[in-house]
């Protein structure tokens, strides 16, 4: 990856994961640049990545493999204001929900766009990530862009369509369980276990019990079935129409 520079117009939290991902592996690139409108997290970036130059949204946008790391509300605005710095050479990865390859095109006059789903794991090169190309992009050049996102976990091609699913039951998936696995190691603590026990409790337990809903050639009742005390049951439907209002609602929003 040497050969190649990279662009972050945006310096939040994906950027800092991407980054991580690249230290993590050990990848070098020819440069990367990253801007963002506070300096506050430029500067945090710099003392955590040294080799990375922040710049302005102009010199980011110039870069070899462009990287579009912004909120859904400013992302036309922005992308209108470097429009002008996008080299015909350049290829652009929005990692922005919702915001359709075609309506990226308009405002940049290129062809040569990638939207990736990003996800929180890829900090630790284990990211689950949806990406679809434009008919701007060549063969040769998906290869390229596959093997570089292939450094923050598995990376694979769907059509655009499907992104926003992906984002929904992949990208925020995290979200909806992590609190959960807090709470239960706490608990263990607090029965009774070592910190250190309760930790690889909870995570073995988490492991198996996917790879047996997923992978045990049972369907989903006879799973279930597997444990006949239930202590949270009488809670369950409230916590799927929690799952339902929310993340439906959510979907909408992303494609509507």
């Amino acid at each position: 990856m040497n050969t190649k520079s990279l662009g972050f117009i945006g310096g939040g939290r994906i950027t800092k994961i991407f980054l991580r991902a690249f230290k993590n592996k050990n990848i070098g690139f020819k440069n990367i640049v990253v801007s963002d409108t506070n300096p506050e997290i430029t500067e945090k970036l710099k003392m955590m990545f040294p080799q990375i130059e922040i710049s302005g949204n102009e010199k980011c946008s110039s870069q070899d493999i462009v990287f579009i790391a912004l909120h859904p509300p400013v992302l036309m605005e922005t992308l209108e204001k470097v429009a002008p710095y996008v080299s015909d050479k350049s290829i652009v990865i929005s990692l922005v929900p919702k915001i359709k390859m075609q309506d990226i095109a308009g405002k940049l006059k290129t062809t040569r766009i990638v939207r990736l789903i990003p996800n929180a794991t890829s900090v630790i090169n284990e990211g689950y990530n949806p990406v679809c190309f434009s008919e701007g992009i060549s063969q040769h050049e998906k290869s390229e862009i596959l093997e570089l996102l292939g450094i923050l976990g598995r990376t694979f091609e769907v059509p655009e369509q499907k992104l926003e699913a992906y984002a929904i039951v992949s990208a925020m998936a995290p979200t909806y369980f992590w609190f959960q696995w807090r709470k239960l190691r706490d608990i263990g603590v607090e029965i009774g276990l070592g910190n250190e026990e309760a930790k690889q409790t909870v995570y073995e337990t988490i492991i198996a019990a996917a790879n047996t809903f997923f992978k045990s050639g049972l369907n989903d009742q006879e799973v279930i079935d597997l444990i006949p005390v239930k202590p949270i049951g009488d809670n369950e439907k409230d916590i799927e129409n929690i799952f339902d209002q929310k993340l439906k609602g959510l979907y909408n929003k992303l494609t509507t």
